[in-house]
C-alpha cells in the first residue's frame, strides 16, 4: 500500500553569502534579511531556520510545495546569496520549525552547538549533508526554546 501523498515539504539548502566584512553593517545586512524573510514566510505560511557561520548560509524551509518552491527561488535570486545548493527535498509528515524566519549566526550562546556540529569543513568543501543541518537548526531550536522554558512542541 503507498503512502499518502502529502504538499508539505522541506527544502534544506546551503550558500555562500556575500556578506559585509565590517561588524556594524553585516548586522545591519542580517536584520535587513531577517525583516524581509519573516514578512515574507508569514504571507505564505512559510516556517524556516536560517544559521550562518562566517560566510556560509545554511537553512531549512517548510511548507507547502509551491510556496517553498517560490521561497527558494527568491533565494537562489538574492545577491548576497552565490553557490546555492539544494542538500534535501522531500515531502514531510508536519513541521519541525515554529518561526516563520528564524536566523542564528554562529557565536555567542550558540558557539557551542555549532562546535558540536563542526560543519565548516563540509561548507568549505561544498559537501554538508542535510541531516547535519537538520541536526544543527533542530538542536538550537530546542535550546531557545528551553531556555523560554518550553520544553517540548505540539506540532
Amino acid at each position: 500500500m503507498r503512502g499518502k501523498r502529502t504538499t508539505l515539504v522541506h527544502l534544506i539548502y546551503f550558500s555562500r553569502l556575500s556578506l559585509s566584512s565590517e561588524p556594524q553593517l553585516r548586522t545591519s545586512q542580517i536584520g535587513d534579511i531577517t525583516r524581509q524573510a519573516q514578512k515574507k514566510n508569514e504571507f505564505s505560511v512559510i516556517t524556516s531556520f536560517l544559521m550562518i557561520d562566517q560566510n556560509f548560509a545554511a537553512q531549512v524551509i517548510e511548507g507547502e510545495r509551491t510556496l517553498v518552491h517560490e521561497t527558494f527561488n527568491r533565494i537562489t535570486e538574492d545577491q548576497r546569496h552565490r553557490d546555492v545548493l539544494i542538500c534535501e527535498w522531500r515531502e514531510i509528515p508536519k513541521r519541525e520549525f515554529v518561526s516563520s524566519f528564524k536566523v542564528v549566526v554562529r557565536g555567542g550562546p550558540s558557539e557551542a552547538q555549532f562546535a558540536k556540529a563542526n560543519l565548516m569543513p563540509a561548507f568549505q568543501r561544498g559537501t554538508p549533508k542535510a541531516s547535519a543541518i537538520l541536526a544543527l537548526a533542530s538542536a538550537l531550536q530546542t535550546d531557545a526554546m528551553s531556555k523560554q522554558g518550553i520544553d517540548h512542541l505540539f506540532i
